[in-house]
C-alpha cells in the first residue's frame, strides 16, 4: 500500500478563482481534483493521500475538508493558518474539530530565530490538539527549525521537500547535510521525501534513480527507516518528471532496504507522523 502524503487539490474555475497556481502555467493553470489524482495514481498502488494546502485563503481550509467528504482517498489533510493572527487558535479549533484536518504547513525559510521564538507559544497549541506541523524550509533554516522540536518535543514536525537541497547527481551541499544532520537528532522530526525531481540541476529531470543516490543517502544515514515518508508533490512534480519517474526513485532505492522499510516509507511512517484517518 502507499499513501502519498504530499499532494495539492484545487479547482480554477470556481466563482472567484484560486489564488495559485498563477493562470500563466500552462501545465498546473486548470482544476486539480481527487478524481484526477485516483485516475493518475490508482495503477501504481497509491491508495490514499495527505493533502497540503495550496491557498492562503482561510476558507480554503474547509474547501478541502469538504472535497474530502466525498472523496475517500484523502486521508489527511495539512491546512495553512497564521500563527500570528488573533484568531489563529478559534480557526484551529475549527477545522480541527473534523478529524481528518492533521495540522498545518509553515513555510519559515526567510524566518530569524526571533521570530520563531514568537511562534512558540502558537506551536505548543498544536502539540496540544495532537496536530503536526510541515515544514517548508533549507539548509540555513535546518539549524534554526531544530530549535522547534527540541522546545516542543511532543510536536510532530515532517520536513518538506527534503528541505529544498540542489540534487546533482554527487555528493549534496555540506551545509545541507550538516542541517539534516542536527533537525534529525530529534525524535519528533520526520523528513518528506518529495521535491526531488523538481530540484534536480538537470531538467527535464534525470529518471536515473542512481542520480539520486548521494542525496537519499544522507536522509537514509540521519532519519533512518522509521521517520523517512513518501510524498509526489504531485501536480507540481510534473513539472520536472512524470509521476511514475517520482515513484520509481524512491521504489528502487528503498526496496534494496528490504520489506519492512518499504511499507515505513510507503505507509506506516506517514501514519505515525500525521495520524492519518483510515478510511
Amino acid at each position: 500500500m502507499i499513501i502519498d502524503t504530499h499532494v495539492h487539490f484545487y479547482d480554477t474555475t470556481r466563482p472567484g478563482g484560486v489564488p495559485w497556481p498563477p493562470e500563466d502555467n500552462a501545465l498546473l493553470y486548470r482544476p486539480v481534483l481527487p478524481h484526477h489524482f485516483v485516475e493518475r495514481t490508482e495503477k501504481m498502488g497509491v491508495a490514499g493521500t495527505v493533502v497540503v494546502e495550496a491557498s492562503q485563503l482561510v476558507e480554503d481550509n474547509q474547501w478541502i475538508l469538504d472535497l474530502a467528504a466525498d472523496n475517500p482517498c484523502i486521508v489527511g489533510f495539512v491546512g495553512r493558518l497564521d500563527p500570528q493572527t488573533e484568531d489563529f487558535e478559534k480557526n484551529l479549533d475549527r477545522f480541527s474539530a473534523n478529524p481528518l484536518y492533521r495540522g498545518i504547513r509553515l513555510g519559515l525559510q526567510r524566518g530569524s530565530l526571533e521570530d520563531q521564538d514568537a511562534l512558540m507559544p502558537q506551536l505548543q497549541k498544536l502539540a496540544d490538539r495532537d496536530l503536526q506541523l510541515d515544514l517548508m524550509t533549507n539548509s540555513k533554516q535546518l539549524p534554526i527549525n531544530a530549535v522547534i522540536a527540541e522546545q516542543i518535543p511532543s510536536l510532530r514536525i515532517v520536513i518538506d521537500h527534503v528541505a529544498h537541497v540542489e540534487v546533482t547527481g554527487e555528493a549534496p551541499d555540506p551545509e545541507w547535510v550538516q542541517g539534516i544532520q542536527t533537525i534529525a537528532k530529534y525524535s519528533n522530526v520526520y523528513c518528506k521525501v518529495s521535491g526531488m525531481v523538481e530540484r534536480a540541476a538537470q531538467q527535464p529531470a534525470p529518471d536515473d534513480p542512481a542520480y539520486y543516490v548521494p542525496t537519499l543517502d544522507v536522509l537514509w544515514h540521519a532519519f533512518g527507516e522509521d521517520r523517512l515518508v513518501y510524498g509526489s508533490n504531485w501536480l507540481v512534480c510534473e513539472r520536472a518528471a512524470p509521476y511514475e519517474t517520482v515513484l520509481n526513485i524512491v521504489t528502487h532505492y528503498i526496496e534494496n532496504k528490504g520489506p519492512e522499510a518499504m511499507e515505513k516509507f510507503f505507509w506506516k511512517n506517514s501514519k505515525a507522523a500525521y495520524k492519518w484517518i483510515e478510511r
